[in-house]
């Protein structure tokens, strides 16, 4: 996807040399300072490179007006005269480089460029506090059960597209990592990876994370502040707990992924950007349409190609190769030598369900290095032998006592609601209902 850069300058000479200079970039061009402030209002621009003086609006009026709405924006100046004075001007006025009149060679002007947007990227990665998938977790999908090949299969075919995919399966089953392996395989993959996380972030806040704000719109707002569809601009937005999103911002998302445009909080100017988006979620969709907690037009818009994600239990192939990545992995971490797993330690893990997937996995290695005594795990040093061995079918321990009565306590107190009980419980609604049958009670 290309850098989109804005030219302002009023010698239709200098527009079309630095047009050719920049010909990897998409550029848009204006006569004068009015022309281009008028396009900034318009869409999104990457850059902007304008002469120092120019009829209507000179370049350091530009500048400073730009300063003052979308000071995000980095901006190059240029200047016949190359003065001190007016590099200084130009510099206090907000613009990050300046280059002298005539550009020595199309290589000058490309070399700052990439610099400046260089610098810029950084930045906003610094702003976002972008922070990757656990170090735990594999930087590819681990894959060896027929089931999690045929989601590869699919992620696959699906990667080079623009679709909207939807990412549905049980907390812990890797959705976001599924959704960077989309995004380092589509035609997206020099682009931004933005991932959000809407169960974490305020009702009230999650549309200003997302839309960005402008400076004023609200108490605290004390400056201008881009949102997470400006910096996935030209490459993939991840939503993560999709269905947690709130009913009247599910209204304007939906307008964003038909139009392709939005609004900052406290602005009426439209901006323009080209995002992928992928959304996941661990709730029933069509359910929450049911029950008029997400709107089945966003639900269509969402589900253009949704991939189910099996749980760990259904996929037992693949526990021993994660359990292995996240030993090698973690250990390393830590500052540990290398371990193993005993024999006795990988029949337990291949047993046990997993009800938290492969986070719960990570987590349980993790504890297991630190109580581990030696350089193998053993069956002992694992978190589960005692939930393993009270939910087991025939062997009603007391732990699965103590569990099925507190789901049934929790149903009771919400009058059969599943959804609430599951939230009471802090499980999901899949894992409660897996539970419910496992104790030959889900049709009660």
């Amino acid at each position: 996807m290309k850098y989109a850069i804005l030219v302002a300058d009023d010698e239709p000479g200098q527009r079309q040399f630095i047009s050719g200079a920049l010909r990897d970039y998409e550029i848009i061009t204006a006569a004068n300072g009015e022309e281009a402030s008028q396009l900034l209002l318009h869409r999104s621009f990457s850059l902007v490179i304008t002469d120092e003086r120019m009829p209507k609006m000179s370049g350091i009026e530009l500048i400073r007006w730009m300063h003052s709405r979308m000071p995000e924006i980095p901006v190059i100046v240029l200047t016949a005269y190359g003065s001190v004075e007016t590099a200084v001007e130009a510099v206090k006025a907000g613009a990050e480089e300046y280059l002298t009149k005539p550009l020595k060679s199309p290589e000058e002007l490309r070399l700052v460029v990439e610099k400046v947007l260089h610098r810029r990227t950084v930045q906003d990665r610094n702003l976002l506090h972008q922070e990757e998938v656990d170090a735990a977790f594999p930087p590819d999908v681990i894959a060896e059960s027929e089931s999690m090949k045929h989601v590869l299969e699919l992620a696959d075919r699906v990667a080079e597209q623009s679709s909207t995919v939807l990412l549905t399966g049980e907390s812990g089953t890797g959705k976001e990592v599924l959704a960077r392996f989309i995004h380092r395989r589509s035609l997206r993959r020099e682009q931004a990876f933005v991932a959000i996380n809407c169960a974490a972030i305020a009702e009230t806040l999650l549309e200003s994370e997302l839309f960005g704000h402008e400076k004023g719109a609200f108490t605290g707002a004390v400056q201008t502040r881009r949102g997470r569809f400006e910096f996935a601009n030209g490459g993939t937005l991840f939503l993560d707990e999709v269905a947690e999103m709130g009913a009247n911002l599910q209204a304007k998302f939906l307008r964003v992924l038909q139009e392709q445009q939005f609004e900052r909080i406290g602005s009426d100017r439209s901006i323009t950007v080209d995002v992928r988006i992928i959304a996941a979620t661990n709730q029933n969709l069509a359910r929450a349409i049911e029950n008029n907690t997400f709107r089945e037009d966003l639900f269509y818009r969402l589900s253009v190609f949704p991939i189910e994600i099996p749980p760990l239990r259904e996929r037992r192939e693949d526990i021993l190769p994660l359990a292995e990545y996240f030993l090698k992995n973690l250990s390393s971490r830590m500052g540990m030598r290398p371990h193993v797993l005993s024999t006795e330690a990988k029949d337990l893990m291949t047993a046990y369900d997993w009800p938290g997937n492969a986070r719960e996995l990570a987590n349980a290695i993790e504890r297991a290095l630190i109580v581990s005594g030696s350089e193998t795990i053993e069956r002992e040093d694992l978190p589960l032998k005692t939930d393993l061995d009270a939910s087991s079918p025939g062997h009603p321990g007391l732990l699965a006592q103590v569990e099925k009565k507190a789901i049934l306590d929790a149903l009771n107190r919400h009058k059969g609601d599943r959804r609430a009980a599951s939230d009471e419980l802090g499980i999901s609604l899949r894992t409660l209902q897996y539970r419910l049958k496992e104790y030959g009670i889900a049709g009660r």
